[in-house]
């Protein structure tokens, strides 16, 4: 096969017609010259809830914003402990401790890398006030045993799909299963902004219109100050775009999903390789898709070096941060999170990716395979 470049991610016009429709929306929104809290943000807004099966949701600045607020909104405070999957992006750990409270680490599932109920009810103390379940690298979480857990301890479960809108456990909409939850439309988020931007969604009334002033300084009418708050507001061309891609989401997703089966039955008893797992009752929409292997840095090299890119995620995990060192974990707290930070591999997989593309990545990798056992 000939050399070819092979991209971790691309911005393509898929479906064909996407990237016009989203520059068509957004001059209409200039041209509409309302810039903040415009009328696409509150339509944008009712559209995400009936997606997501949710009563409400609020567009805010950015996914790490979205965690703050809703933790905010659930009451999260100084002192209370949020249970957190310990190989999670350390924006979910962050926003525990910007709110005041003590993230305390659980090790993920080794086969679907999800955090599990089971993990989550070994680290309960009478301080646990929630749980964040992280809907990782695209597939959805077992929400049953939380919402247990939930109702047992009288917790709050507050998701984090930043990287799964879409996905679905029994059929339903992950961010609809906890009190309130949080996601981001990062660009190359599977429903991506054109910048950054995030939401908060939430069936509570209470914690709806908490989030609602919250996240406008506190405000329900201009100057009219009811709470401290902040300014996290999603803006008016980025809620254009989203009500484009938005129509599109299950299209984008079924593109991802079609990609990883095809590397599912490529890539079947190849090296050490391990696969992605998806759980029971689960659907997993392939944000990332993530190999592992103990070659892992000698395979990214190879690959890299026949013009493939692939990413990390995430290197090192949150006890092994040293902005994390004050938790008091060593190397072996958590050795799940520990193999998963050295074995695991994210190929390249976008909607829009060729066949010639796919191809290559895996005849690398079956190239370096056959060389190195």
């Amino acid at each position: 096969m000939p050399f070819i470049q092979v991209p971790y991610f691309s911005f393509r016009d898929f479906p064909v017609g996407i990237d016009c429709q989203v520059e068509e929306a957004v001059l209409r929104a200039v041209r509409g010259q309302q810039y903040i809290i415009g009328e696409e943000v509150s339509v944008f807004e009712s559209e995400f809830a009936a997606y997501v099966q949710a009563d409400t949701a609020i567009g805010v600045g950015n996914g790490y914003d979205a965690l703050v607020v809703a933790l905010k909104a659930a009451g999260i405070g100084a002192g209370d402990e949020v249970i957190v999957p310990a190989n999670t992006f350390i924006a979910t750990v962050n926003a525990v401790v910007q709110v005041g409270a003590i993230p305390v680490l659980a090790e993920p599932d080794r086969h679907t890398c999800n955090l599990t109920a089971a993990e989550a009810a070994r680290r309960i103390t009478p301080r646990t006030k929630a749980i964040i379940p992280v809907h990782l690298y695209g597939q959805a979480c077992e929400m049953t045993g939380f919402l247990r857990l939930a109702e047992q301890h009288d917790l709050t479960i507050v998701e984090d799909f930043a990287q799964a809108q879409g996905a679905r456990y029994k059929g339903r909409p992950v961010g609809s299963f906890g009190r309130i939850s949080a996601t981001s439309f990062y660009p190359t988020k599977n429903l991506g902004a054109l910048g950054d931007g995030g939401a908060v969604v939430t069936s509570d009334p209470a914690l709806a219109a908490y989030t609602k002033m919250y996240h406008n300084y506190g405000q329900q009418q201009k100057y009219y100050n009811q709470l401290i708050g902040i300014n996290s507001r999603l803006d008016t061309l980025q809620a254009a775009a989203l009500r484009i891609k938005l129509q599109h989401l299950d299209a984008l997703n079924n593109e991802r999903q079609r990609l990883a089966q095809v590397y599912l039955r490529a890539l079947q008893g190849i090296g050490d390789l391990v696969l992605p797992i998806t759980a029971p009752d689960c659907t997993h929409v392939y944000h990332i898709f993530n190999i592992r292997t103990k070659q892992r840095n000698a395979l990214q090299l190879y690959l890299s070096e026949q013009g493939i890119q692939t990413a990390i995620h995430y290197p090192v995990p949150v006890h092994l941060q040293e902005a994390y060192t004050w938790l008091g974990h060593k190397r072996g707290s958590f050795p799940v999170a520990e193999e998963l930070a050295e074995t695991s591999l994210s190929l390249p997989l976008y909607p829009g990716m060729t066949e010639t593309e796919q191809k290559a990545v895996l005849a690398a990798i079956h190239t370096f395979f056959e060389r190195h056992g």
